[in-house]
């Protein structure tokens, strides 16, 4: 068993990096407190920082330890589980990152694999995530699968059975993948040892009738209420209703991400459903231009979304 106790179990939000409208994309730190509060009024328990969604690659080390920081101070008022993603940049920053969300106790650390010397076998991702958790020994880890970014191909459920205790913070992944089949022999193995958060919007209800009762779902910024009855359909045994309301996500989804790049439709997609703004996407990411905005709103309206125009 892990050194470390890890007992949450539901729905965490990937939040977005606040950025200004300025010439560097400063960071917009103030809208914070704001935006954790109007999670938790949605009754969001968990957080995931410097993820995918929050552009977590394209902060320096600095700013992503200024972000970390933010949601720490600000989850002391709202209580929410606090992940912190520490992946993504070279080891030596990885190591100092994991360092530094344990010494601002967050509740839990989240990792990619090494994105330039990438790991082929389960051996060497286990390696390279030892490094890791040895950096946090208090803290529980977790391994970032999302292989349509990373290129690393490691099969989870064969990663899961072979890793017995070599990494004693170790508890669990977050499956990015369409893969439900492999998603499925990971959540088996060892018995359900793991927990698997699934990380995708458009098969919540599936996942959970395999079993998987965790999600890491970025609609849950924007679109909370129907995710969450998704997720308790699904839980209460209602396969009907939740298939009804997975479909309406989908089709948010859809909407939402045709235009482009997921975070930077997302990003466009966020003040248009809630009253936090989180500004623009950071370079390598485009800023979409005005018309998308138009476009998109219209087709949420049609789907019977209220949007703020």
């Amino acid at each position: 068993m892990p050194k470390v106790p890890f007992t949450f179990r539901g729905l965490i939000v990937p939040v977005f990096s606040p950025f200004n409208n300025d010439s560097t994309r400063s960071l917009n730190l103030s809208i914070i407190p704001q935006y954790a509060n109007y999670l938790a009024s949605k009754k969001v328990t968990g957080i995931l920082v410097n993820g995918t969604t929050g552009e977590g690659p394209s902060l320096s080390l600095t700013e992503r330890k200024m972000v970390a920081e933010a949601w720490a101070n600000a989850v002391k008022t709202t209580k929410q589980h606090l992940m912190i993603q520490v992946g993504g940049a070279p080891l030596p920053d990885v190591l100092e990152l994991a360092k530094h969300a344990e010494s601002i106790k967050a509740d839990s650390i989240l990792c990619l694999p090494e994105l330039y010397f990438k790991p082929s076998t389960s051996t060497q991702l286990a390696e390279y995530l030892k490094l890791v958790g040895s950096a946090a020994p208090n803290t529980p880890l977790l391994y970032y699968h999302i292989p349509m970014f990373t290129n690393v191909n490691v099969h989870m459920g064969q990663f899961l059975e072979s890793l017995g205790e070599t990494i004693p913070t170790f508890v669990g992944i977050k499956f990015t993948s369409a893969n439900l089949e492999e998603g499925a022999q990971a959540l088996n193995a060892h018995n359900k040892k793991y927990v698997i958060f699934l990380g995708n919007d458009q098969l919540i209800n599936a996942a959970c009738a395999l079993g998987m009762d965790s999600v890491i779902a970025t609609g849950i910024n924007m679109l909370p209420e129907l995710v969450f009855e998704i997720f308790n359909e699904m839980k209460a045994g209602n396969l009907l209703k939740a298939k009804e309301k997975q479909q309406q996500l989908t089709k948010a989804v859809m909407v939402i991400s045709q235009h482009g790049n997921w975070v930077e439709t997302m990003k466009v997609a966020m003040p248009l459903l809630t009253n936090i703004n989180v500004g623009p996407t950071r370079a390598p990411l485009k800023v979409l231009p005005p018309q998308v905005r138009t476009v998109m709103a219209k087709d949420l309206q049609i789907l019977g979304f209220q949007v703020k125009l």
